[in-house]
């Protein structure tokens, strides 16, 4: 099985052995509280760091860490993408960041910005 380019940056955010990621790594990599993640993610605090619903918080952690990866290849670094992430306006969007549009649901607005600058559009 090989692995894809994005594959071996989003391992970072999992845990030894686990094939989902882990909650607990990408709040530390954004510099969040698991309350704040809960938060950002819209699930449970409780929900977040428990195995059963692993898929679940997969599925809620998967846009979030696209969005990093993206960023930190553009960017340099880790702590620059996580900056961006939680601080940099993104334009056309009233002064939100990415936090704040990946909180209201609209990651995918996010990962449409990002794709497109990395096309060259300057948006």
């Amino acid at each position: 099985m090989g692995t894809t380019a994005m594959d071996i940056p989003a391992s970072r955010f999992g845990e030894n052995g686990s094939p989902f990621l882990s909650a607990r790594r990408v709040a530390e990599r954004l510099g969040l509280t698991m309350s704040e993640l809960a938060q950002l993610t819209g699930l449970a605090r409780n929900t977040l760091s428990g195995k059963v619903a692993a898929r679940k918080v997969d599925a809620a952690l998967s846009p979030i860490v696209r969005i990093l990866t993206m960023v930190e290849e553009m960017a340099g670094t880790e702590q620059r993408a996580a900056i961006w992430f939680k601080h940099q306006p993104i334009p056309g969007w009233a002064g939100k960041t990415a936090y704040d549009l990946v909180q209201e649901g609209k990651a995918d607005k996010v990962l449409a910005y990002l794709e497109a600058v990395r096309s060259g559009v300057y948006a």
